[in-house]
């Protein structure tokens, strides 16, 4: 089966689907405002590494208690931010591709379906209280969840706005490209 990875903040998307997401938990409700100090905690324990990513992302979830996150709330969220998918990711046809994530499933997976993705792997994280199962699929664990999924595969091509934590998905590429804004350079791994 032939495949294309796609990283998707910064990627596709134009900024961070997840920082707009709680920017847009706030504006719903004002209240959720009061954890952002309790945010600012877990990225200072994080930093000076006393936990993980995981947990400080977790952490930083906690603010989906405020609000019920359903169909309809996702769907007006991706009504305002669909406009952030980029031109170059619009115009292609997606049916071999995967976007493969470090934000919570549940948050892509709307825009996902809308776009016609061939499929979504992301961090699986509990919409109502913020909590994973499992670790954030970021770097190697991009890799180890694909292979979990699939066994049978070929990527020719495979994009990110980062070579430093995506380098895992980029080398399984035939062809692997950077995205900056909207300049999409071919990467290469042999100088």
């Amino acid at each position: 089966m032939k495949i294309n990875l796609f990283d998707f903040d910064g990627t596709i998307y134009d900024g961070d689907s997840t920082v707009d997401f709680i920017k847009y938990i706030i504006k719903r409700n004002p209240l959720a405002i009061i954890w952002l100090p309790f945010m600012g905690f877990y990225g200072l324990l994080y930093i000076l590494r006393f936990i993980n990513k995981t947990i400080m992302k977790q952490g930083f979830y906690k603010i989906f208690m405020f609000v019920k996150i359903d169909k309809k709330f996702l769907d007006d969220f991706w009504n305002i931010h669909e406009k952030k998918i980029k031109k170059f990711y619009i115009d292609r046809n997606h049916k071999n591709d995967i976007i493969i994530s470090a934000s919570p499933e549940f948050l892509l997976r709307p825009i996902c379906n809308k776009l016609g993705v061939m499929d979504l792997i992301g961090s699986v994280v509990n919409q109502n209280i913020g909590t994973y199962t499992g670790i954030n699929c970021h770097d190697v664990e991009k890799v180890r969840r694909l292979n979990e999924k699939y066994s049978d595969y070929k990527v020719i091509e495979s994009y990110s706005d980062s070579i430093k934590s995506d380098k895992p998905i980029l080398k399984l590429a035939e062809k692997a490209y950077l995205v900056k804004k909207d300049d999409i350079t071919l990467i290469n791994f042999d100088k």
